[in-house]
């Protein structure tokens, strides 16, 4: 009676995330359920399934396809065509299908899941205390992945041969091991060892566990060995080891990361909302931007600041070493400052030598390092700050089909982009482009996303500024390049990530990217589509004396902004900031030497946080900003708003910051509170934003560029926006700074092929 039923036969192609998710087991159940026949098999697309029976089936199997997904699995598209039934019986997973230029998505790599943790302290368990234990549901995959599709062969643990009790289990399409790839246990599986501060083997297995626990307890810094590369551990709530580290780091006061083993280790040095328990929590288990509880840890781990990037345990090494310690860990990356992080021992050992004490280590291949993600709660909405492990790659559905090419990003946290005929794809973070490391790490990376996905690019989008490393590197790939301007790239990242299409205003405020005109932009408002567009209003420009470095001497840009404003470059807290270069600088103001004007709001925020005396110099990139923002939230609600009014410009309209200048220096003279001058200052900008979305009166506006990860100034524009009817956008999977500037390139180049833009005048319009 069955059998007559299968009258109709649907072959569906699946592409999205559905390669080492689960993804074909959870097929086989469901068309097992529902008595179908046929097959599912990974192909370099995604998966195919073929499947025959009753209408009625076929439409539930449909259905519950798209409706019952594994917990990390995601479909993007599903093409269904119906063939002549074959009168096959039983379903089968079939072996994967290779030999196509891939277009599958990689799935980032997932923290333990709570089945993989329950019988990783389970003495009866085979695998109690088996620092590598995974499933189908998590561990590694993109740190392991040589190739597509995505079987165990293309994976680093080719070289692990499994025994026969992992065998069984990962060809049992009942068991949750069913093809997990990386999986093994303590026969077959990867080791531990733990080296010491030369690089000498001292212990191995729970010896070398054991060694390390012993170490982090004395309070030594040890580099342990993760999923994607190195951390360097040590004691969060010991003060002098934390101090140790800053040292042999050379990280004065850039805030350093902490581990906890749980929620409630992390509840118990921070306030924790629900929205943050979920992200920390989640298989993606991010670093997490949470507010610091009074009397917690050290105020070293990050000085003068009230919050706290923290992330819950998200390996079997690390649950094992915090459970053992029971008290949070710092884990920062493991590398020297402005270098990528280490992902092999050898490397480890030379590069790290005088910062870690020792280092535990184990024996499987890294075949990609891939950093920490980091994201924060901001204007109601998860916000990633980084990309890294647990969201990249991220594979978005490419809107209009054309040729395959890639983007190199720009120059600070710098990402690479492809994209394949079907998907636009942007790679994990590789931090700032200015030491030879960086420079190798961004060639091996783009290097890397072209052989996995298979694209041989006919075109390299590039930012617009000749002299940065990605741009050089761009122009030595040699398929054509394709200029993009870096505020519109910052725009199109967002328009990218929403699927928006048609013209928007769109705000770009960040630190400096090059204009049209040569000069350093950065507080810009632009019509754009994701092709083209028309710059309409910008912030005042004022002077960056001393350029580039005007950017880590806020005090610079405090007095451009005063000279800008026909005032003394220098006031008796500007003239002790400068010291013996006060002279010098006021001089190169006055003969315009070395000092290029800017319509950057990122220099503006250094600029306010100088004059009120919050920070000179800064000792990493945003430091200035985030102290004026953090003072802002400090004074709450209700202290009004300075005026930057929008004036007339020749060409463009002007954002004026000169009243809001001299009511903030007035409000300075009468004593006034920091942090109420720092909230208005924040209350006139979102202000202004709102007063030019009204003139350009058009309903969508994009926020972009690393201003608006301030979550202070971005909740004030969103709600500024909404009281006039005006639907705001900002980047949520995509990093609002430079790294997101790959992808918006690749959705300009892709736009202005489809429209057959001539490239060589730049593609603005």
């Amino acid at each position: 009676m069955v059998a007559a039923l299968r009258t109709t036969r649907w072959r569906l192609r699946v592409r999205g995330l559905v390669q080492g998710v689960g993804f074909r087991p959870h097929v086989y159940r469901l068309a097992r359920a529902l008595d179908l026949a046929g097959s599912v098999r990974n192909t370099a697309d995604g998966a195919t399934i073929e499947v025959e029976g009753g209408a009625e089936s076929l439409a539930a199997f449909h259905r519950r396809l798209l409706a019952e997904l594994p917990p990390v699995a995601r479909i993007d598209t599903v093409a269904v065509d119906s063939m002549p039934a074959a009168g096959v019986s039983g379903f089968r997973i079939e072996p994967s299908q290779g030999g196509k230029r891939p277009e599958a998505c990689v799935l980032p790599d997932l923290a333990t899941c709570p089945a993989c943790l329950a019988e990783l302290f389970d003495p009866a368990d085979r695998r109690y205390r088996y620092p590598f234990i995974n499933c189908t549901h998590c561990g590694p995959r993109l740190s392991i992945i040589s190739g597509l599709p995505y079987d165990r062969a293309n994976t680093t643990m080719a070289g692990f041969r499994m025994c026969a009790d992992c065998a069984r289990e990962y060809a049992d399409p009942a068991d949750r091991r069913f093809h997990a790839q990386p999986n093994a246990c303590p026969e077959c599986g990867p080791q531990l060892a733990f080296l010491d501060a030369g690089g000498r083997s001292v212990a191995a297995r729970e010896a070398a566990l054991a060694e390390a626990v012993a170490r982090l307890a004395a309070g030594d810094i040890v580099a342990v060995k993760g999923l994607g590369g190195f951390h360097l551990m040590a004691d969060a709530g010991g003060g002098a080891a934390v101090e140790r580290l800053r040292r042999r780091k050379h990280r004065p006061r850039k805030p350093l990361a902490v581990m906890a083993a749980d929620l409630p280790m992390a509840e118990a040095v921070c306030r924790v909302s629900p929205d943050e328990a979920a992200l920390l929590c989640s298989p993606q288990a991010p670093i997490v931007l949470l507010a610091r509880r009074g009397g917690g840890l050290p105020e070293a781990l990050a000085p003068g600041n009230p919050n706290l990037g923290v992330m819950l345990a998200y390996t079997p090494l690390h649950h094992l070493l915090l459970k053992a310690l029971g008290r949070p860990l710092v884990a920062t990356s493991g590398n020297l400052s402005d270098e990528p992080i280490c992902a092999e021992e050898t490397e480890a050992v030379a590069r790290l030598a005088g910062i870690a004490d020792g280092f535990l280590v184990h024996d499987r291949p890294i075949q990609r390092p891939v950093d920490d993600s980091v994201v924060q709660i901001a204007a109601g909405r998860p916000m990633l700050l980084r990309g890294g492990r647990g969201y990249a790659p991220l594979g978005l559905t490419r809107p209009e089909p054309g040729s395959p090419g890639v983007a190199v990003g720009a120059f600070l946290k710098d990402t690479v982009a492809v994209a394949t005929r079907a998907h636009w794809v942007l790679g994990p973070h590789i931090g700032d482009l200015d030491s030879v490391k960086a420079r190798d790490a961004f060639r091996r990376t783009l290097a890397d996303l072209e052989a996995l996905y298979g694209v041989v690019p006919r075109w390299v989008a590039r930012d617009r500024h000749p002299d940065y490393p990605s741009s050089t590197a761009a122009e030595a790939l040699g398929p054509p390049a394709i200029l993009v301007q870096h505020h519109h790239a910052h725009v199109a990242a967002v328009m990218a990530e929403h699927g928006l299409h048609g013209e928007v205003l769109g705000v770009a405020w960040d630190g400096v990217g090059l204009g049209d005109d040569g000069a350093p932009w950065g507080g810009e408002f632009l019509r754009a589509t994701r092709a083209g567009y028309r710059r309409v209003a910008a912030v005042r420009p004022f002077s960056m004396p001393g350029g580039d470095r005007a950017a880590r001497e806020p005090w610079r840009c405090a007095a451009g902004l005063r000279f800008a404003a026909g005032l003394e470059p220098l006031d008796a807290r500007g003239r002790e900031a400068a010291g013996a270069a006060a002279a010098t600088l006021v001089r190169m103001l006055e003969r315009g030497v070395n000092s290029p004007v800017t319509t950057s709001v990122g220099r503006l925020f250094d600029a306010v946080a100088s004059l009120l005396g919050l920070c000179h110099r800064s000792s990493f990139e945003g430091e200035a900003a985030m102290a004026l923002q953090f003072q802002a939230e400090r004074a709450g609600a209700g202290h009004g708003a300075y005026r930057f009014p929008l004036q007339a410009g020749e060409r463009v309209a002007v954002l004026d910051w000169e009243p809001g200048l001299a009511a903030l220096l007035a409000d300075r003279e009468a004593g006034a509170g920091v942090p109420v001058m720092a909230a208005r200052f924040h209350g006139g900008l979102a202000d202004a934003l709102a007063a030019v979305a009204r003139s350009e009166g058009l309903p969508r506006v994009v926020l972009g560029g690393g201003c608006f990860q301030n979550r202070h100034l971005l909740r004030l524009a969103v709600e500024r926006l909404g009281r006039d009817g005006v639907h705001a956008f900002w980047p949520a999977q995509v990093p609002a700074n430079d790294g997101g500037i790959a992808l918006g390139q690749l959705a300009v180049a892709c736009a202005q092929n489809a429209q057959g833009v001539d490239h060589v005048s730049g593609g603005a319009g």
